[in-house]
């Protein structure tokens, strides 16, 4: 068929490729997805074909190239229907923890010096209560309320909620809290 456009033929080859489809994937939804692929790449690629050469042939090799390329390609990846994987791969921005960390420091600023003593002693140094109250020469019951004191007023300041964290486990956020502010405890 010399002088033909060969898209017109595809239609007389879509059972050959179907058949062989089905044998490659053994399950008819994706042999017919692999047609359809195979079909669509062929059209898109027509150019590449070579007239008086043997279009069953070129199709085949198509299908089968697809195939196999398919196949590789999920080998790496990771089956997951219900998003857990990818669930834990995500990450928050970082110019979140940026804008986060800002405003704790913000607000961090504006609590008392005794507050901000016994956070940075109790909180980010990580400081029994004891060993802040022999620190700072009180009563480990004024260290307590202090401190509990000091956290609501932050909390206030920041607009939290009950339950909301003050600063999140983010490696990069304790090292700037470590160096200059204060971690919930």
């Amino acid at each position: 068929m010399t002088g033909c456009d060969p898209r017109d033929e595809l239609p007389g080859h879509l059972p050959a490729l179907r058949a062989f489809a089905m044998s490659l994937t053994r399950d008819p939804a994706a042999a017919d997805d692999l047609v359809q692929d195979t079909i669509v790449k062929a059209w898109s690629n027509i150019d590449r074909f070579q007239p008086g050469t043997n279009l069953r042939a070129w199709l085949f090799t198509i299908l089968r190239n697809t195939f196999y390329s398919d196949r590789r390609k999920r080998k790496r990846e990771v089956p997951d229907p219900e998003g857990v994987h990818a669930a834990r791969l995500s990450e928050k921005p970082a110019h979140d923890g940026r804008l986060a960390m800002s405003d704790f420091l913000r607000a961090f600023d504006r609590l008392s010096p005794e507050h901000r003593e016994v956070l940075v002693l109790v909180g980010a140094s990580g400081f029994a209560y004891d060993e802040a109250a022999a620190m700072m020469g009180v009563a480990v019951g004024t260290v307590k309320s202090r401190a509990n004191r000091a956290r609501a007023r932050l909390a206030e300041l920041l607009q939290l909620e009950d339950g909301e964290e003050l600063v999140t486990e983010d490696a990069n956020a304790l090292a700037v809290i470590g160096r200059t502010g204060i971690a919930a405890a």
